[in-house]
């Protein structure tokens, strides 16, 4: 099943992407990730709640603390992300962001080690998401200007190349590769469903303190319109985050199941084509197939 849960969390996030970066994206409100991050928060609360009092979770500060510098990792690069989207494309940030697969891929098969009984073609699978997800990465930050502008142009929004709109998704592939990794040893004694729980307590927490610090310290309003698609970005985190706790809990699989997942930085160049105008070029493409070879490589093994 790890194979399932790691398609629905990539389509989920991917979704995610999309509304977070229209949420995001205005250079106007230099407060639009904090919101974000209380948007997501908020959101991860409530099916936290649902979890607890509903499902009978177990829920401990033992948990929580465990899980603590994990759910501390993960929290942070989101907001840097967040904070991404204000000063670069989504069909630039998703694939730059999301390259930790492969990180997290590099690392589990050198600390893990190879197994005997892993065929030849599943390494090769592996290898293909991997490279397609950086290529990708590499060709929407050396493409060329002129090919930069018609699309900024389409899409009606202008960004200027600088390290810092380079810098950040760089961070958050950083931060987000070292919580993937922790994630798949932390998991091996916590149950999953408790694991989620904590990340998504402690997300309530560290949301609530931005709305504090937004709301009451820098007295923001908050506009229905502008709100919107951050909740909706947030509901796609949510569940996306659901069904990513159970593919990575399948620890024999998170070399395979982490490359898949942060493919989904795929899906998201595709609908800042369609929704944001954001062009693509051959190369792009060719990306995308490379990545979505792996992937069918990877659930045929699987099934």
């Amino acid at each position: 099943m790890w194979f399932t849960f790691a398609v629905i969390a990539l389509l989920c996030w991917s979704g995610s992407d999309l509304f977070s970066k229209i949420g995001c994206q205005d250079a106007r409100d230099r407060y639009s990730h904090l919101k974000m991050v209380t948007a997501v928060g908020l959101v991860m609360g409530l099916h936290a709640a649902y979890e607890i009092f509903l499902q009978g979770v177990e829920m401990s500060w033992h948990v929580m603390l465990v899980y603590l510098p994990v759910s501390l990792l993960y929290i942070l690069s989101m907001a840097i992300g967040y904070l991404g989207l204000r000063y670069i494309e989504l069909s630039i940030s998703s694939p730059i962001c999301n390259s930790s697969g492969a990180i997290v891929a590099v690392l589990t098969l050198c600390t893990a080690g190879i197994s005997e009984d892993l065929p030849p073609v599943a390494l090769i699978a592996v290898a293909l998401v991997c490279v397609g997800v950086v290529g990708l990465g590499f060709t929407e930050a050396y493409e060329d200007e002129e090919l930069r502008k018609a699309r900024q142009d389409a899409a009606n929004r202008r960004y200027a190349k600088s390290w810092l709109a380079l810098a950040i998704p760089v961070i958050y592939c950083l931060l987000d590769a070292l919580g993937t990794f922790a994630d798949s040893r932390v998991l091996e004694v916590l149950d999953e469903d408790s694991a989620n729980c904590a990340y998504e307590l402690t997300f309530l927490v560290v949301g609530l303190l931005c709305a504090v610090y937004v709301l009451g310290i820098k007295k923001q309003k908050l506009a229905a319109r502008q709100e919107a698609p951050k909740y909706t970005g947030a509901v796609f985190e949510t569940v996306g985050q659901f069904f990513y706790i159970y593919a990575l809990a399948d620890t024999e699989h998170v070399a395979f199941a982490a490359p898949i997942i942060s493919s989904y930085c795929v899906a998201s160049v595709i609908w800042s084509h369609i929704f944001l105008k954001e062009k693509l070029s051959k190369k792009h493409y060719l990306n995308i197939a490379v990545v979505v070879a792996g992937i069918v490589i990877l659930g045929i093994l699987d099934i």
